[in-house]
């Protein structure tokens, strides 16, 4: 926690356009700290997507509070905002939606669904880090707003993350909450080691320096690849990629058969995400399948493919030609 922590604070904050930054040593860490900052607890609800990394639904539970589970649209892959006011209950405290694969969500309009219900509105903005709606930031349309640093996000420390509010008292309970509760030199509450170590923020200065040359690698090259694979101009120009995804349905192929060939080419792809309310372990809360058809349907057909600022067009020509070898 030295010198370069309080550095990296001050230039998120000031890239974001927002007052206050707390990091911690993890995403999953920083959405944990959060709500319990906004004193989410048993018996409150939050909504969430189940199309996302399983950390967003998990930090609800260590609040003891209840994930409900909403919707996805099909444009940004990020909770259906129809769906949402249909889930929300006497018992919802707030809406937590992700900006899946660094593509906007409808922020604006759950922002207003936010305000009309009085509920808080936590932007998991881990993946979206540099993505904006309009001029706005991502992360910057919330009460608050989270953001992950682990190894393949569009910048990475390794592992680390952070919160970022305006609210001033929020930041300082967050980090009361990272260190033990100590306050100085003394131990004032309950808190977790949940600190970045200063190696860490020194890596992050370095990369946030990188971050929009970043941005616009990936841009050129998902424009290149996409041409590839469809011909024309990618549609949504908001997205930053931290992973770049595809509809396999859209070629007219099984996405299992698409992942195993590639596979088996030595060309890397991953599925992001599977549901989590079909987990084991979710559905061991009860959870079940059919109650998020859009959600359902898209995780059956999505498959992530290699996109990384170095990756050539020689490469992405390649993974071009082995998706379309392949008959189906």
């Amino acid at each position: 926690m030295g010198q370069e922590n309080e550095q990296f604070e001050k230039e998120l904050a000031k890239y974001l356009g927002i007052k206050y930054v707390v990091l911690f040593n993890s995403g999953t860490s920083a959405l944990h700290g959060i709500l319990d900052a906004y004193l989410i607890t048993k018996g409150d609800e939050v909504i969430v997507p189940s199309f996302t990394f399983i950390a967003t639904a998990n930090a609800v539970l260590m609040t003891g509070a209840k994930p409900v589970f909403a919707d996805i649209e099909r444009h940004s892959y990020g909770l259906d905002p129809a769906d949402v006011e249909k889930k929300i209950t006497k018992r919802t405290k707030a809406i937590m939606p992700v900006h899946v694969g660094g593509m906007p969500c409808e922020i604006e309009a759950l922002r207003k669904i936010a305000d009309k219900h009085h509920l808080l509105l936590i932007e998991d903005a881990c993946e979206a880090l540099g993505a904006k709606v309009g001029r706005k930031m991502v992360g910057t349309f919330g009460d608050a707003s989270v953001f992950s640093f682990c190894q393949n996000k569009v910048i990475s420390t390794g592992e680390g993350g952070f919160v970022a509010t305006n609210n001033k008292e929020i930041a300082n309970i967050l980090r009361l909450f990272r260190n033990h509760g100590r306050q100085e030199d003394k131990f004032v509450t309950l808190g977790y080691n949940f600190r970045m170590p200063s190696i860490l923020a020194a890596l992050g200065i370095s990369q946030l320096h990188k971050l929009d040359k970043n941005i616009s690698q990936r841009r050129e090259n998902v424009s290149y690849l996409y041409y590839k694979l469809f011909g024309q101009e990618y549609p949504c120009p908001k997205n930053i990629f931290h992973v770049f995804q595809l509809l396999i349905v859209n070629f007219g192929k099984n996405r299992d058969r698409v992942k195993s060939r590639l596979n088996q080419s030595g060309i890397g792809n991953k599925v992001y995400f599977e549901p989590i309310h079909l987990t084991p372990f979710y559905k061991e809360l009860g959870y079940r399948e059919g109650s998020l058809p859009v959600t359902e349907e898209i995780t059956k057909q999505v498959l992530s493919l290699p996109m990384y600022p170095t990756l050539s067009r020689k490469e992405m020509d390649i993974i071009a030609e082995e998706i379309w070898k392949i008959n189906i």
